[in-house]
Parts: C-alpha cells; structure tokens; sequence
C-alpha cells in the first residue's frame, strides 16, 4: 500500500472476533488489533479506524455478536434500545481504552475514528444512538481526535439520519467523473473541510451462484484522475479484499444472498495480497499527483503447488456425534433455535425418534435457516432451503431417527433483517399435518474433528448412505496429509481446489479455512495462507462433507483434493452451478 503511494489505511473492528464470549475480551492471535496498528505506524501509514460497532462489510451479522440475540430477543440493534446500549457501553470501554495509547497524539498512527456505519440507510434514524457513540468515544479518547460518520453518497438524504454533530460527515461511492456531483451530498453537511470519500468501490462483493464481480482498471484509474486534481481524499474499498475466514461470512437480504470465503472483491491488492494490473495501473495515476516512495514494490510472494491429497473416510455425522458433540444433546419437545442453545456459528443437528412408521409422509418446515439435510437412519431423504424449498415426503420404521442437520450460511449483515437472525430450525416441523415433538438437538463443534485422528471406519463401524435419488449422501468426515516438501522456503501461500467435491467445511490442521462450494461458485479454491501449515511435522486437510463425495461416488476409499498455486475464484455460474461440473461423470448428476 505505501509503495503505491498511500498514505494512510482505513480498517473495520468487528465487535464479534474480540468478544466471542460476553464480557471477555481479545486482542491477541487473529484479534490482534494492537499489532495491526503497529504495522500501519511501522509501514508510514496513517491509520482510519472505523469502529463499529455496526461495521457491514458483509461480515457475519455485520460484526455484531450473535450472542446479542441470545441477551433479549427482542433487542433492537443500532438504536438506544437499552439493553443493546449496555452492552456498546462496555464493548466501547474496552475497545476506545485499547486504541488510546495508539492515537496519532501519543505516537501512534490512528488519526481519525468513525462511528457506526451508512447509519443513515438503517431505518430507525436513533440521533439519541449516535450521540451516545460521539459522547462515548470523546469521554476516553479527548478532544484531539477527529471523530468521523459514514454515509451513502447517493443523496443528502442519507446523511440526514447519519451525520450528528462534532462528527465530521463523509460519504462513499463508486467511480465516478463528475467530482462536484459526487461530492454535493457531504458538501451539504460540511460546507468547509476537506472532501472524503470514506470507500471508493475498486470492485464489488460476490455472492454464491452469481458470477464474480470485476470492475475495469481503466473505470478506477480514469475516475481517480478526476477526484485527485479536484482534491479529494479517496479511501480504496477494498484496496486488499481478504478472506472470511471460518463462518465469519455474512449476506445480504432481500432475498437472502450468503457471501463466499473469498472477500477478494476484485481488488488491487489480491485476496493473497498479491499486486494484480489494477494495482500497478492506480499506482501510476497516483505518482502523478504525489511523490512514490523511493523504495521498490514488494514482490508477490512465492506459492505452494502440493499437488493432490488423497482423502480417507473417517465417520458419518451421526457415528461422529459424541466427538463432535461431547456435552450431548439439548432435550427439547419442540426445535430450539441455535440461539436458543447457544450455539450461534456452523451446523446444528436436530434429532427425533419415529414412534410410528412413516411411508412418503409429508415433512413440512418454513423454519430451515439456511440449509437442512434431512435424513432417516442416517439415509438421505432430500433438502431443505430457506429460499425455496420448505418441504420433502420421507419414509422410515418406527424407532428409527429423523435427523435434520441444519448449517448456518451466515447471519445478514444489513438492513432491518438483522433484527430478525435466528439460525438453524426456528419454526415447527410437521409429519402430515401433525407438529412433531420430542428433539434431541446437537450443537455440532467441527474444530473436534481432529481429535478423530486415531479413529478409522472400522473401528467405528461407520459407512455412507446414499440417498434413492443417488444425489445426496450422508454428511461425512474425511481426512488426508498434505505433501510439503522439506525446504527453507517451505510452507508457502496456497490455493485448496476442492474439485469435484460438492459442498462443506474444510480445516487445515487447527484452523477453519471456511466453507467451500466449488459446484455453485463462483469461488472454488480456498485461499491457504502459509502460516496455517506447520513448517515441521505433519499437516493433515480435514474435511466435513455436506452432500457428496468422489470417494462415495466412485466406491473407493481414498479420493483427491488438490493444493495449487494458482487461485481460481471467478468460475462462470448459471445460478444453480458452475459450468466447469458438466463433464458427464457423477457430478453432471447432481440437482440444486
């Protein structure tokens, strides 16, 4: 970024990865907020902290804590609500006091700090909300630094709910070549002052089954030379994309639109933090209005092509339960969201035993937040879509369960339905017109899988089920050693390709690289970054499989992924998969 000629770097707090459990606080491994600071100072940059504690950026619930759902169900976000002020009060206390020693005043690089986010596109327009932000921040970080908003700059009439006063209103939007226009809304609200626009699109956010967003070079770059003589500053969104990590991936709504792993947005800086064309294109247009820095562009670093890793069967879900779930199941007569068991990220399952048998019963539910697997002695049944599809026919015998394994895509991270975010089974559930009741309902801790290692399908006597439609089968764990070779330059950066698997959760060693959905797309490698391997011993890629696999496809024990050098996120979509899965082998097979 300093090499291009920036000058500063403007970055989100989500309140979520600092405070994964109320009333304790991280600011250490992944949550090292303090060392990205000191990486910005040590870089000569500048930093814009934008702080929450709504920070959208299609991240999981926009950055708030699920475990605000579980506090007071009725809690209505982004207002002064009470309940919700309470728990910003004490978020703020511990965030404003961890920042305050790295303020431009005492030798630190934080210059300006922004509360909330496009507050005036949410409806409740809370000035009472925003003034107790301002207040706030004031009362622990003083009177020296410059308190800023954020608004969308389509209109002044967004501002008109975001902006309050002492903060200074900027706005956002996308290229443009009318600098006076664009500019007009901020300009209504700050007659004086320099001219900000907080995020300049370099490109544009994906969703699963859409095609990947691609702004041109030349649309950035020819935009650019019109706001920089005008004498604007310009903050790049995203200038460095990166990734959604784990499920920290959020969507959008409405309709209900989940976001991939891959948060690349097209930008100049790739997800692997690569410089890409449009990075060396803005950086031209930038030398022409202020002076590079002497020293030359970092080059990309080197990365890891491991070639293939043979995958072996570990255990179905079901036969995996008493690792997966150690604590046991919740007992409920009736499905208890994962809020309600606090169990607020990845999959749930729901289980009920048959009392009778059942043959082609109707199974109806409109409660599936997102997708749910259903299954009858562990065989798979159909599925169900918060989207579309709310209902299946089922036959099974008495004593025999029904599960419902239901996964979270991602809580939306805008508008008024995020007042609305309970995932997994939030409604009923009824056989021919009768409720069912009488669940037993599993949180599922995938970071469990591991622990597996010394297990084996014999020991555990564990084998997939296929669906009669031959396109699902039962949700599985899969395991296999990635070959790095023993070097000083090793590991490196990678790219997992999960071709031609379907759907699901893939670890490598401890860390959750997130969720993979190469048969939808448009993203179908995941982003590896070379710390996640370890540089000595063995490192293991285990994988929780959702719907189908090459190994059940082809009855073998071990099937192949891939590690490759080469990331591959833009794959053509039709909107209800990618192009590349018609090959006419199993995968041309598959519904969705």
């Amino acid at each position: 970024m300093r090499m291009a000629g920036l000058n500063a770097v403007q970055t989100y707090v989500p309140w979520n990865i600092h405070e994964l459990i109320p009333d304790q606080y991280t600011f250490s491994g992944a949550s090292d907020l303090p060392l990205f600071l000191r990486t910005a100072k040590e870089a000569d940059l500048v930093v814009l902290l934008r702080m929450g504690p709504y920070i959208c950026a299609e991240w999981e619930f926009g950055g708030f804590p699920a475990w605000l759902l579980t506090e007071n169900k009725d809690m209505i976000f982004r207002t002064s609500d009470p309940s919700y002020i309470a728990r910003v009060d004490k978020w703020y206390t511990a965030l404003l006091t961890t920042i305050k020693p790295y303020l431009y005043e005492n030798g630190g690089p934080v210059v300006m700090v922004q509360i909330e986010n496009e507050y005036g596109s949410y409806f409740a327009c809370d000035y009472d909300y925003l003034r107790f932000l301002y207040k706030k921040t004031r009362s622990i970080l003083g009177e020296n630094i410059i308190i800023y908003t954020t608004d969308d700059g389509d209109g002044a009439g967004y501002l008109k709910c975001g902006a309050i006063g002492g903060a200074y209103a900027t706005v956002d939007f996308g290229p443009t070549e009318n600098a006076p226009a664009a500019f007009a809304p901020q300009r209504q609200f700050e007659p004086k002052g320099p001219l900000v626009n907080s995020e300049f699109y370099t490109g544009w956010l994906d969703h699963w089954g859409q095609n990947h967003s691609v702004t041109p070079a030349a649309t950035i770059v020819k935009s650019l030379d019109v706001l920089l003589p005008y004498g604007a500053n310009v903050n790049m969104y995203m200038f460095e994309g990166g990734t959604n990590f784990g499920y920290t991936s959020g969507a959008n709504d409405p309709p209900y639109m989940p976001v991939p792993t891959s948060y690349d947005y097209d930008s100049p800086l790739n997800e692997a933090g690569d410089t890409t064309m449009k990075y060396w294109a803005i950086r031209d247009i930038i030398s022409k209005y202020v002076e590079l820095p002497p020293q030359p562009v970092p080059p990309n670093t080197l990365k890891g092509n491991y070639g293939a890793t043979q995958m072996t069967f570990v255990s179905t879900l079901q036969d995996a339960l008493p690792t997966l779930c150690p604590e046991g199941p919740v007992m409920s007569t009736y499905p208890l969201s994962m809020e309600e068991v606090k169990h607020y990220y990845g999959y749930i399952l729901y289980r009920h035993k048959l009392k009778t048998d059942i043959n082609n019963a109707v199974l109806i539910t409109d409660g599936v937040r997102d997708s749910g697997y259903i299954m009858v002695d562990q065989k798979p049944q159909g599925m169900l879509y918060r989207e579309n599809v709310v209902q299946f026919s089922i036959t099974g015998s008495t004593g025999q369960y029904l599960d419902i394994l239901v996964e979270n895509r991602g809580r939306v991270g805008y508008s008024t339905a995020m007042n609305f975010m309970r995932k997994g089974l939030i409604y009923n559930v009824t056989l021919d017109g009768t409720i069912v009741t009488g669940w037993e309902i599993y949180p599922i801790h995938l970071e469990n899988m591991k622990k597996m290692a010394h297990f084996s399908s014999g020991r555990l006597n564990s084998k997939v089920k296929v669906s009669s439609s031959g396109d699902l089968m039962t949700p599985s764990i899969y395991t296999g050693k990635i070959n790095i070779p023993k070097a000083s330059d090793q590991p490196r950066d990678s790219f997992l390709d999960m071709r031609p698997w379907y759907k699901g959760q893939a670890f490598v060693n401890d860390f959750n690289l997130g969720r993979y959905w190469p048969q939808r797309g448009p993203q179908v490698t995941l982003y590896v970054p070379a710390p996640v391997f370890n540089s000595t011993g063995t490192n293991e890629l285990w994988v929780f499989e959702l719907e189908y696999s090459p190994c059940t496809a082809y009855n073998k024990t071990t099937c192949p992924v891939s590690f490759t050098d080469v990331p591959f996120i833009n794959a053509t979509t039709t909107g209800q998969g990618v192009e590349a899965v018609k090959d006419g082998g199993w995968a041309s097979h598959k519904w969705h």
